[in-house]
């Protein structure tokens, strides 16, 4: 008996839960994107793809933090196309640096872009188009190492541009304000290319804050940035950033991150911070409740008190 393939775009209830989202669309060995440059990183979702133990990821990013640097230390990611791998000012993931430069837990593949043109691979994924060109990467020395980068004359002005490869990722994790049980989705702030993650991606899992009805997605329609056709699957996780900070929502815990950040110096302090913060619990809201939900409100109400002081 053949198995029908159900179109999870055009369901009208798209809610799930995150462990139910995640063991539906990321499959071992497929390529996957997250949403979250400039804050608002996508933590609670990596820690429920390491929990399941999914392999042979691809991972697709700009400017990747826990994503990229945890999945590459709990040994799931072979490929890396990628700009960065960073905790911003932290500086280099721990994880990342031990894979390139020791191959610990293995080695993997690194594909280099810049944040600039893996935004521009983004956009033409989603205009679905094979390549996008451009100017910025003549100045620099990564078409030498990254043969996907291409040159050519410009038909029209006879002038030399390079040309990066479409992005098309299996999965798109984007994280956003709110969404209705549709996936409309809203982002109060910057969004840095969720809009065409979403679009690119043959899946996209919308997470949000909360889950609001329809009615009043529609009081503001120029902030849906993702529309419903665009979406598979809506997991309300609040505080799904935790320690990182999300717009409008709660600020960032910077001591909790410290410490964190000084766990993953080792091999083993990371793997001790996995068993105490992740395989721990089933789901995220073990993480929060040991995080404490006071701890989690007094983020919330920095975040609304500079937010309002900067109207």
């Amino acid at each position: 008996m053949s198995v029908v393939e159900i179109d999870w775009k055009k369901k009208n209830d798209k809610r799930m839960t995150l462990k139910e989202a995640i063991s539906t669309f990321v499959k071992e060995g497929c390529s996957i994107i997250f949403s979250g440059m400039g804050g608002a990183q996508c933590v609670a979702q990596t820690y429920e793809i390491i929990r399941q133990g999914v392999k042979n990821l691809t991972l697709i990013g700009d400017s990747p933090c826990e994503c990229g640097d945890m999945l590459i230390g709990a040994g799931l990611v072979k490929r890396a196309e990628i700009a960065w791998c960073s905790y911003a000012v932290a500086g280099l993931g721990n994880n990342f640096r031990r894979a390139i430069e020791e191959g610990i837990p293995h080695p993997i593949e690194l594909e280099e872009y810049s944040n600039y043109t893996i935004g521009l691979r983004l956009l033409a994924g989603a205009l679905n188009i094979p390549f996008m060109p451009t100017k910025s990467l003549l100045g620099s020395d990564l078409p030498v190492y990254n043969k996907m980068i291409k040159e050519m004359e410009d038909p029209y002005s006879g002038e030399r541009v390079a040309l990066v490869p479409a992005a098309n990722p299996d999965v798109a994790i984007v994280h956003v304000s709110r969404a209705d049980q549709k996936g409309n989705a809203q982002i109060e702030g910057f969004s840095s290319n969720a809009e065409n993650m979403a679009r690119a991606a043959k899946h996209t899992i919308i997470t949000c804050e909360e889950i609001v009805s329809t009615e009043e997605i529609m009081r503001y329609p120029n902030l849906t940035i993702i529309p419903q056709y665009a979406v598979d699957a809506v997991v309300e996780l609040p505080y799904a950033c935790h320690p990182w900070n999300f717009p409008y929502a709660y600020a960032y815990d910077i001591t909790f991150h410290a410490m964190q950040l000084e766990a993953f110096k080792t091999r083993e302090g990371f793997l001790k911070w996995l068993d105490e913060w992740c395989f721990a619990f089933d789901s995220w809201e073990g993480y929060l409740e040991k995080v404490g939900y006071g701890r989690l409100d007094k983020l919330r109400r920095i975040e609304r008190r500079f937010t309002r002081s900067s109207l």
